[in-house]
């Protein structure tokens, strides 16, 4: 009798031990960093080869784990209960067994080895993927089998797994990294928003970003040469629209430094320019393009401006290179720039918000997060959340602020007032 329990305890122990070391290497190369361990195989790291190698399909090496973890687990349980039943028989004995396993497997095959795994995941996951990828190896054809059988399983309910993989995961996967670092303090606000601003140009089209046309400085093309000079020096901007006949009608961009190459040509004699000679081509953008098709294009024709037309053709705005830097870094001002951008702070922690300013910008001045998905100015957000264009003085309630209507203008929202985040308490 105890020969038999010492030769089953010598069976299950290595059993066990091996099914534990199936849980680690489940949980340390699904947590280890895919950033670190393709830097280590660009330095010539053959275990972090091979770690990527298995996450290249997780799905067969998951299917290995289960099977391996499964088998053993299972097996060494029967055995278990074969051994004790013989010396305790009856129903206590299968009790008996039950427990003991129960308690192995939880503490010495699950807790302990994914603990460790959890906090030495890189290097675990280096140690433990040969093992690893020679039983996915071995059982690569039981694999196959089984994800036959659940994907025809499956799609007799209708549920299809022949689907492509989503592009997006990754982005939202880097998305969560950055927010969960940042909660942690590992990340700065600064950054968060750098990274994030990264990942949204995929999913934000030029309109979201553009200058409004009613905001755009543009010139009279048909204007007297010396007029039309001073204007130029007058502006903010080096590139200007010039227009004929009709403001949205752009025939060309005026560079400032084409105009002084040309009075440096003409000697300063502003009554022999010819404008029409060195004005450019404007460059028309749908008002749909995506912001990093446009960042690409930008960058391929090397130019840094676009105007921007909706699907009639109609003049809706511009949009620069700069813009599209700013939704990742953040405003870029010189000396030009002016301090205020339409938002102005108060001593309450409110601030007055002029209606044109987008909730982007907003969000970045004030480290908010205000919803940018419906609206993208702040007086659209409130159009668009009260169903209705509010008159002065009326107030609202969304998103944990609170809006107040400055000011009016027809049919515009053109100032407003916005609370800092409120809390749950001050909600009620």
């Amino acid at each position: 009798m105890i020969t038999a329990l010492a030769a089953g305890l010598l069976i299950i122990l290595p059993l066990l031990i091996v099914s534990a070391v199936f849980s680690a290497a489940e949980t340390a190369l699904t947590r280890a960093s895919r950033g670190r361990m393709h830097q280590l195989e660009r330095e010539g790291d053959k275990g972090a080869r091979r770690v990527n190698r298995l996450l290249g399909d997780q799905e067969m090496m998951i299917g290995a784990v289960l099977i391996g973890y499964n088998v053993l687990n299972i097996l060494s349980s029967v055995l278990a209960t074969e051994v004790i039943t013989r010396l305790v028989p009856g129903g206590w004995g299968v009790a008996i067994a039950t427990a003991v396993m129960t308690v192995l497997v939880v503490v010495f095959v699950e807790v302990l080895p994914k603990t460790l795994a959890i906090v030495r995941a890189d290097d675990m996951a280096r140690s433990l993927s040969a093992p690893m990828l020679l039983t996915v190896r071995l059982l690569g054809p039981v694999i196959y089998a089984i994800q036959w059988i659940v994907r025809h399983t499956l799609r007799l309910f209708g549920v299809d797994l022949d689907m492509n993989t989503d592009v997006l995961a990754a982005h939202e996967e880097i998305r969560g990294a950055v927010n969960y670092h940042h909660s942690e303090g590992a990340v700065e606000s600064r950054d968060r928003r750098m990274l994030g601003g990264v990942l949204d140009l995929s999913d934000m089209d030029v309109s979201e970003i553009m200058v409004h046309r009613k905001s755009i400085s543009t010139i009279d093309a048909d204007l007297p040469s010396r007029e039309l000079v001073a204007k130029v020096l007058e502006a903010e901007h080096t590139r200007l629209p010039l227009w004929r006949g009709d403001s949205e009608n752009i025939i060309g961009i005026l560079h400032a430094r084409d105009l002084l190459k040309a009075l440096a040509v003409k000697q300063g004699a502003l009554d022999n320019l010819d404008i029409s000679a060195i004005v450019r081509e404007p460059w028309f953008i749908p008002d749909t393009t995506n912001l990093k098709d446009q960042l690409n294009a930008f960058l391929k024709r090397r130019a840094h401006f676009a105007l921007v037309v909706d699907e009639y053709g109609a003049l809706q705005g511009l949009v620069t290179l700069e813009d599209i830097l700013e939704e990742i870094v953040g405003e870029i001002d010189d000396e030009h720039d002016e301090a205020v951008l339409g938002v102005r702070r108060q001593a309450d922690g409110s601030v007055h918000v002029d209606g044109e300013v987008t909730v982007r910008d907003l969000n970045r001045a004030m480290d908010w997060d205000l919803p940018d998905d419906q609206a993208v100015t702040i007086a659209g957000l409130v159009i668009h959340e009260a169903r209705a264009i509010p008159e002065p003085g009326q107030k609202f309630l969304f998103h944990r602020h609170q809006f107040q209507i400055l000011r009016r203008v027809r049919n515009q929202v053109t100032a407003l007032r916005v609370s800092a985040p409120l809390r749950f308490e001050d909600e009620h």
